[in-house]
């Protein structure tokens, strides 16, 4: 005979607040274990694929891990340092591209912008925070994420977790199942199937559309001759899961730097003034590039590897993020996405429970 349902809310109220205080006292602790979680979570159905190939699970991990610590070789060698040179030059450069955009408004709109007024000490001072706060950035991602205690976790702990887990991930699967209520086996195992269903056509699919995406955009964007191209396809690849924001904010930056980059000048050579025509071809190439991707994105990219039904919407999305991040920091926005795909879940089976019971349907229809 099953518990009473008051009974039962009860417990599985008190998991949810203890897996809740967990994730707020530990914070940083479970870091790691997150992290080497969810990267085992996306490489189990390659390992999966190998081991259906003929290759056992030790040599399935194996492989994944030697192509894994490859991949990771050539970015420390080929892709990080140049990232990293552009990030810096960028946040120097800003205070010119203010200083630009100043004197730009200036000459359309002298009356709005003297020296005297409110907007051109914005513009200004805008240049100056940008500048300052940037090396204080910089700093800090120097002096913390890059410690050594922060390597260590980044390059030794979450690999090792993530190669652990991995390799048991079948059997760790296979107890959790045989931990689940008798009474409701069926219906964890359905709601999990659907979670397993969501979070993998979200966080796999739209994680390669990420990956392709900020590739194209970085290579295509340095072949245009865009200074800073590298770190403007880094940033919109990053943050292409939320929908238009990506092509948004990076379509912006590009642009806003093709101008800033191919816009006709006059300068002063030994005395005189020499004066440079606007490339417009250049400039349309950098808005053609982001015009093109997100044709391929909501064509081909997003319909292939996402597809429509992950039931992950946007508003939702960024209310998770907002929530979680606020409430427990970076470990918090790392699991917002899971969580917010298994509540979804949960939400949508309980609206079916809802719509199939008396209180939805009446007394008369349930008659």
């Amino acid at each position: 005979m099953a518990l009473p349902v008051g009974q039962q809310a009860k417990y599985w109220g008190v998991a949810t607040a203890v897996f809740l205080a967990a994730l707020w006292f530990l914070g940083d602790v479970i870091l790691p274990f997150v992290l080497g979680g969810a990267i085992a979570y996306c490489l189990d159905p390659i390992a999966d694929r190998l081991e259906r190939a003929g290759c056992s699970r030790v040599a399935a991990v194996a492989i994944i891990t030697l192509v894994a610590v490859l991949i990771f070789v050539l970015l420390i060698l080929l892709v990080i340092p140049t990232l990293v040179q552009q990030t810096a030059s960028l946040i120097d450069t800003a205070p010119e591209l203010f200083d630009r955009l100043r004197k730009w408004l200036i000459e359309r709109f002298p009356q709005l912008l003297d020296d005297e007024s409110v907007a051109y000490q914005q513009l200004q001072a805008i240049g100056e925070t940008i500048q300052s706060k940037g090396g204080e950035l910089v700093n800090g991602l120097v002096s913390s994420a890059l410690g050594l205690i922060n390597i260590l976790v980044l390059l030794v702990i979450v690999p090792v977790v993530a190669v652990y887990m991995l390799l048991d991930w079948d059997n760790m699967t296979a107890r959790v199942d045989d931990m689940l209520p008798r009474d409701h086996i069926e219906t964890i195992r359905a709601l999990a199937r659907d979670i397993d269903a969501t979070l993998a056509s979200f966080i796999r699919g739209q994680g390669t559309v990420c990956l392709v995406l900020g590739t194209y955009y970085a290579v295509a964007l340095m072949i245009a001759g865009l200074n800073f191209g590298l770190i403007v396809g880094f940033i919109a690849g990053l943050i292409t899961f939320i929908p238009y924001v990506g092509a948004l904010v990076g379509g912006v930056l590009a642009v806003g730097l093709a101008l800033f980059q191919f816009w006709g000048s006059v300068e002063v050579v030994d005395g005189e003034s020499v004066s440079y025509a606007t490339n417009w071809l250049r400039i349309g190439i950098v808005a053609g590039i982001f015009g093109l991707g997100q044709f391929l994105e909501g064509n081909i990219l997003t319909p292939k590897l996402v597809g429509s039904s992950v039931g992950l919407h946007p508003v939702w999305l960024l209310f998770a993020l907002s929530v979680f991040g606020s409430l427990f920091g970076f470990v918090g926005m790392l699991v917002a996405v899971p969580i917010a795909a298994m509540i979804g879940v949960v939400a949508r089976w309980g609206v079916g429970q809802y719509k199939a019971s008396l209180l939805y349907r009446g007394q008369s229809e349930g008659d």
